[in-house]
């Protein structure tokens, strides 16, 4: 089994207000990820919440994920990659790891990710495009337990992805969605600009 876990659970301070409640056509960021990562090949949804978690529970409403909450949501991302890692580690075979800000991203990048592991079933696989390394970061069960221990003065998944960087798999999803995050106001807008839909 394959879970998905978008992360949704930070205060988007650079935004000054919940970054992934602002709307894109009609839908909020938040719903707008968790809704292609539902429609990909990954088996399972897992949504980590914390700051105005009820706000973005509301907004999922009537969307096919499993809400966790991190109740150590301030201390930072990798809280959260812990709190959804630990949801799942019972069961799945992989986990992909998403922010809830690269909010672009599309059920093609995801499947293309998923299909690559399954073929060469490298412990790391990323999405990327032109070289660069972007969102999912796909981990192999074999890692769970580093992912356990990450934290934010080792960098977090970074961490974890340098010390295996021999065994990565970048797979070129073709399109930059991957690689844009939305941490400002004017990413917001830049975000706007290239929406695909």
């Amino acid at each position: 089994m394959i879970c998905i876990i978008v992360l949704a659970a930070g205060f988007s301070s650079r935004f000054g207000k919940n970054k992934l409640l602002e709307k894109i056509n009609g839908q909020t960021l938040i719903e707008k990820v968790v809704k292609s990562a539902v429609s990909s090949k990954a088996d399972e949804t897992i949504v980590v919440v914390g700051y105005e978690a009820e706000k973005i529970m509301e907004v999922l409403k009537g969307v096919n994920c499993k809400i966790v909450f991190n109740k150590d949501f301030r201390t930072g991302q990798s809280s959260s990659v812990k709190a959804g890692v630990s949801s799942v580690r019972g069961y799945a075979d992989a986990v992909l790891i998403h922010p809830g800000d690269v909010a672009l991203i599309t059920p093609k990048a995801i499947d293309m990710v998923i299909k690559d592991y399954k073929k060469f079933r490298s412990p790391i696989t990323v999405a990327g495009y032109k070289g660069r390394a972007g969102h999912p970061i796909l981990f192999d069960r074999s890692l769970f337990d580093e992912l356990m221990e990450i934290n934010e003065e080792t960098y977090g998944l970074k961490a974890v992805v340098n010390r295996h960087r021999d065994t990565v798999r970048i797979v070129d999803v073709g399109s930059e969605e991957v690689l844009i995050d939305i941490d400002t106001r004017e990413d917001f807008e830049k975000c706007m600009g290239k929406k695909s839909d």
